[in-house]
């Protein structure tokens, strides 16, 4: 396997192209749950991701695969698990509590990977990712109250909801449950990145992930047939561009960079996504959405440009 590090220049268009496939997902699956419900689009995504991995991963890196530990194979499949445990809980969320609360609790991850990334992985947190992180998460926050907030000669917010108090509690611990597991995840990939090339990690994590959904799918009684072909055609979108492009890319960044600077970037997701939403869905970001969108842009600068 090479080991030599990528140019900055490479990692920046990676992690760009990367931002860009992610914040389709978005968009995709506001198509798709025209049909579907969440955990069949989670689902799928995972699934159809794995099946176009398994001819590659099995034909060309067969010998990589038969090589893993023990210990490589339990990490992978505890990672794919984490990536499962995110997809299931942070979609659900949305069932319960408001988009606000939930987009601002799962926004949290990078939080939680810096409080964990010097515990588990001995990496040291700089003042310079924590000052990134400040930033990044006050911008995500801003584009959660977005929703519910407008600016009119000052901030005026209203967080009436038809949700119920019991509800929205099961709602709002679901979409931090999300962040913890997305940062288990991120922690995990990076440790096992380091030993792994891509395509056999992603197609392990991705394969493990897929099953534990099926298995989620299964219990709860919905299943993967009966939609429309333009529905199946959105499944299929969200598993190449969010899936493989996006988060692909985002694993391949993990061998090479800090797991506390990866998770920041991620955020540069809600970016692309009110764009892609204004050109596409002809949703026009307010006020407050932009103040945010620089932050996270600001923040991602902060953390990116020491390390």
């Amino acid at each position: 396997m090479p080991t030599e590090k990528p140019s900055s220049l490479r990692l920046l268009i990676a992690i760009s192209i990367a931002i860009l496939a992610v914040s389709t997902s978005s968009v995709f699956i506001r198509f798709a749950q025209e049909e579907a419900p969440s955990l069949v689009i989670a689902a799928s995504r995972l699934l159809l991701a794995s099946l176009f991995l398994a001819p590659p991963a099995l034909l060309k890196h067969r010998a990589e695969l038969r090589k893993l530990t023990r210990q490589e194979l339990l990490l992978g499949l505890l990672s794919g698990i984490f990536l499962a445990v995110h997809f299931a809980t942070w979609i659900t969320s949305l069932e319960y509590t408001t988009v606000t609360n939930s987009v601002v609790l799962v926004s949290t991850s990078p939080l939680w990977v810096a409080l964990l990334a010097p515990i588990f992985l001995k990496e040291k947190l700089t003042k310079t990712v924590i000052i990134g992180m400040i930033l990044t998460l006050i911008g995500g926050t801003i584009i959660g109250l977005s929703n519910n907030c407008a600016w009119d000669a000052g901030i005026s917010c209203s967080f009436r909801s038809g949700f119920g108090q019991a509800e929205a509690l099961k709602g709002n611990f679901l979409a931090l449950a999300g962040a913890w597991a997305i940062a288990g995840y991120l922690m995990i990939g990076r440790k096992l990145r380091a030993k792994m090339s891509l395509i056999p990690y992603i197609f392990l994590v991705y394969g493990m992930a897929a099953i534990v959904m099926l298995i989620i799918l299964f219990v709860s009684g919905q299943t993967l047939f009966g939609y429309s072909p333009m529905t199946y055609l959105w499944l299929l979108l969200i598993a190449i561009f969010p899936q493989l492009i996006g988060h692909s890319t985002y694993n391949w960044a993990l061998r090479y960079l800090p797991v506390a600077l990866v998770a920041v970037v991620t955020l540069g997701e809600p970016i692309g996504s009110s764009i892609l939403a204004f050109v596409i869905l002809k949703e026009i970001p307010t006020i407050l959405q932009i103040i945010g969108g620089i932050l996270i842009l600001a923040g991602i600068y902060v953390t990116s440009r020491k390390e």
